[in-house]
């Protein structure tokens, strides 16, 4: 069925070259529509990091372009981080800094003005549900309680789309259901998502369609469901087993 909503994200050749014949990621092509959440999986060392830096504006291509809410991450990276946010896996948060206190000053940061700073604050702390732990100091949090307001920090403006790798990294499985309804509830009110994860039954659950690479080259796009379909299998791992195992498909 044709998806006729609009492109938030439209990734168009792009592409990473390190040193000459070597590519971390080659000619990749997609798009993400608003209100999706789009699943972009890999073996570590696929392609996938340095193609999400790419669409993030932290590094620049070797060729081709991606558009975010219309704007080039070439031609207006200042642009394109206006629509944009990421929470990258390694991200951490100022630990000297009491919960509440770091999202404000996160808040200040993307805000237009001050009404808007207490709006991002009052939705992070929605988001993280943390409660009173917001009034201790990040540096006696766990890391699931971290990582829930990272997501909170990432996820306040409400951007056009919000990149997020593992997610639901160092959370048990009661917060990390809590945060992928979370995420399903916002891209249902038009918010997109770009998500990294190497967990299947995460992607399967949450994504609306899921890109899969190696070797730096996008290999499959297809909704769970299709792509369970066409590879006859039973879940996604052995739909992701079938695409990366089969080198024949780029001519390696």
């Amino acid at each position: 069925m044709e998806d006729n909503r609009p492109s938030v994200l439209s990734v168009e050749h792009l592409s990473k070259q390190y040193k000459k014949g070597v590519y971390a990621s080659q000619d990749v092509t997609f798009d993400v529509k608003e209100g999706e959440i789009f699943a972009l999986i890999g073996p570590n060392g696929a392609g996938k990091t340095t193609t999400i830096r790419m669409i993030a504006t932290l590094l620049k291509p070797t060729e081709g372009d991606a558009l975010v809410g219309g704007c080039s991450i070439k031609t207006d990276p200042a642009g394109v981080r206006e629509n944009l946010t990421y929470l990258p896996d390694e991200a951490g948060a100022y630990k000297n800094m009491k919960g509440r206190q770091y999202l404000r000053f996160m808040a200040e940061m993307y805000a237009k003005d001050r009404s808007q700073v207490e709006g991002f604050v009052k939705e992070a702390e929605k988001i993280c549900s943390l409660g009173d732990r917001l009034n201790d100091k990040i540096e006696t949090y766990s890391r699931g309680m971290t990582r829930k307001l990272l997501l909170a920090r990432t996820i306040m403006s409400k951007p056009k789309i919000a990149i997020l790798d593992e997610p639901t990294s160092g959370l048990d499985i009661i917060n990390a259901l809590e945060i992928r309804r979370m995420i399903k509830v916002l891209a249902s009110d038009g918010m997109s998502f770009l998500l990294s994860s190497h967990n299947m039954l995460e992607i399967e659950y949450v994504s609306d369609r899921v890109g899969i690479i190696a070797r730096g080259h996008l290999l499959e796009v297809g909704r769970p469901a299709e792509l369970l379909e066409k590879y006859k299998a039973d879940n996604l791992e052995d739909v992701f087993e079938l695409v990366v195992m089969k080198k024949d498909i780029t001519g390696w």
